[in-house]
Parts: structure tokens; sequence; C-alpha cells
């Protein structure tokens, strides 16, 4: 099973950069840009804190997608 994201089409959407992101949600800039690449999966609390930030369901940035 892998987490699918879209929180670069949502950073470009709200003009963010990976480091500001980052830093509303509490993370390093390299976690943001590993998360982007599918290197890592969020912990829910980091999704939810992420979606928090564009103002959408957790479910509009995050899908998983069976192997």
């Amino acid at each position: 099973m892998m987490i699918k994201n879209r929180i670069k089409e949502f950073r470009a959407r709200y003009d963010l950069k990976q480091e500001e992101l980052a830093k509303r949600v509490g993370v390093r800039r390299e976690t943001i840009g590993n998360l982007e690449k599918g290197r890592y999966n969020p912990s829910l609390v980091l999704a939810w804190r992420i979606a928090k930030v564009f103002g959408v369901p957790i479910e509009e940035v995050f899908t998983v997608e069976e192997d």
C-alpha cells in the first residue's frame, strides 16, 4: 500500500515554499521534500496538520493506493 499526496500541487496553489509549509506544520523542509517525492509516509497528525494549512479534508491531499 502506498500513500500518494498532492502537497506540491497545493503548495503551488497557495504560493507556499517547502520551508514555509514545514514551519507551519512543525517539521524540517527536508521532510516536506521527502513527502512530496513519496519517500516518506506522514503520521496521521502530520497529514492532518498539512491538510489544515490548506483548509481541505485530509483525503484531498492524501490518497491510499494499493500496490
